[in-house]
């Protein structure tokens, strides 16, 4: 973050401070006084199990030069100290990110979709790191809060921002759209992932698709070619729309290789032939590293350079993270999951090498309403076509998933009520040149398998 006046602050935030605390200086901004450095603004939001104005004086001890509060606030404060009074503190977070991402000169790229959102963003980061300065969403702060805060991050020596964006509810991307002002965007596709708050997948697009619209006519929106929803979102926006996809779109990709480790294909973009190496399994990352690629051309970025920045990307933790426990190969896919991304994992795992068996360990995969016994049953029926062997599941949620897997004659399909019993299971029956994949929704905390089997 460049440095700030509290009198900019204040002005960026409509918020109110006296005159004689406007030439303090703010160097960065926090809404945790756990994290607080020399020359934080602490932010102190409410929510509806704290206040983080109860925390305003420990922050300020703890090196804030200043705090912006809530102008109505009920918690008493003693007089004297560096305040920025705001009707609200997380609107008057929000217009300070709004105000200070427009006072850079920094092209804006903004990330959505249903699957694929952090992989895309971490590649997206790569390529571009090759040519120019980047700044890129870290984590998962990609929401009303996190965003504002990844936008406050930014320096003056960023070209470039990449900003990813998720959401639950009705009007969320819209809103943070707003907030960033995007002048790209790239939406990975459009699957059932919070069905159950959005009613159905026409709903989702109309919501994703509020990104595109956001980004001005002179920007360029890059859609997955082979997704449903691709043409729908193309004619809804009047920023030129880019396609990417295996074999279909304006820039093409051809598998050659997939080994359940690294993947190697073709590509194929504006006249030019490449062969491009990722440095992580599965059909679906060639196409968020399509999407990439699109950006990085459009940007002036050399086929070379792209495809070197696309070989260094190094995906998130929780995201087909590989680890090797007692001779045992775990894949650490445990960051979220949703239908769509469990069946792009489970054909990863099949196509990956093995020395002897593979297993697959789910957890549930939350906000799917009414049709979530049969999205979990459908991933049990799926599996063993795929060739899936030995399915472990976990919670209660997740036994419908051995449920389809028995329909279909799957016999190695085991159900566990507790992490605990499941992790035990595993000890017992894994042999050194296992791999293991394991997979849930945030809710269902998958990461608890491996921690507990390392310790068993």
């Amino acid at each position: 973050m460049k440095e700030l006046s509290l009198g900019n602050v204040a002005s960026y935030s409509n918020g109110l401070v006296g005159d004689d605390l406007s030439e303090i200086i703010i160097s960065s901004v926090s809404t945790d006084s756990r994290n607080i450095r020399q020359g934080s603004l602490f932010v102190a939001l409410e929510g509806d199990n704290f206040d983080g104005h109860d925390y305003v004086v420990d922050a300020l001890a703890a090196g804030a030069s200043a705090a912006m509060i809530n102008d109505k606030t009920k918690r008493e404060l003693p007089h004297g100290l560096p305040l920025i009074r705001v009707e609200d503190t997380l609107s008057g977070l929000q217009e300070l990110a709004r105000s200070y991402r427009s006072s850079l000169q920094v092209t804006g790229v903004g990330v959505t979709g249903s699957n694929g959102k952090t992989s895309t963003k971490d590649i997206l980061k790569s390529v571009l790191s090759q040519s120019y300065s980047v700044s890129a969403t870290e984590g998962n702060f990609n929401n009303h809060i996190g965003l504002p805060l990844t936008l406050l991050n930014l320096e003056e020596k960023n070209d470039y921002g990449v900003w990813e964006m998720g959401m639950s509810q009705s009007g969320e991307i819209a809103a943070l759209a707003d907030i960033a002002k995007p002048d790209v965007g790239v939406i990975t596709n459009i699957g059932v992932a919070h069905i159950e708050n959005l009613g159905s997948r026409d709903n989702i697009a109309k919501e994703k698709s509020d990104l595109a619209l956001n980004v001005p006519e002179n920007g360029y929106v890059v859609l997955h070619a082979g997704d449903d929803y691709c043409d729908f979102i193309a004619d809804r926006i009047a920023a030129e729309s880019i396609t990417v996809g295996i074999g279909c779109g304006d820039i093409r990709g051809e598998i050659i290789s997939n080994d359940g480790v690294s993947t190697t294909y073709n590509l194929v973009a504006d006249g030019h032939h490449a062969e491009i190496y990722l440095p992580f399994p599965g059909e679906h990352m060639v196409v968020n590293s399509l999407l990439a690629v699109a950006v990085g051309l459009r940007e002036g970025m050399s086929i070379d350079d792209i495809s070197n920045g696309l070989s260094k990307a190094n995906l998130s933790l929780g995201r087909l993270q590989r680890r090797e426990i007692d001779g045992v190969n775990f894949i650490d896919d445990t960051y979220n999951a949703n239908p769509d991304s469990v069946i792009a994992a489970m054909e990863c795992l099949a196509q990956m090498k093995c020395e002897r068996k593979k297993y697959l360990v789910l957890g549930a995969m939350a906000e799917l309403g009414e049709d979530a016994e049969k999205y979990h049953i459908d991933i049990g029926t799926r599996a063993k076509s795929i060739g899936i062997e030995h399915i472990f599941s976990v919670g209660e949620a997740a036994q419908f998933i051995q449920r389809g897997a028995a329909s279909v004659g799957l016999k190695n399909a085991l159900h566990f009520d507790s992490h605990e019993e499941c992790a035990q299971a595993l000890k017992n029956e894994l042999r050194e040149g296992d791999v293991v994949l394991v997979k849930g929704s945030r809710s269902s905390s998958m990461e608890k398998i491996l921690t507990l089997f390392e310790k068993s």
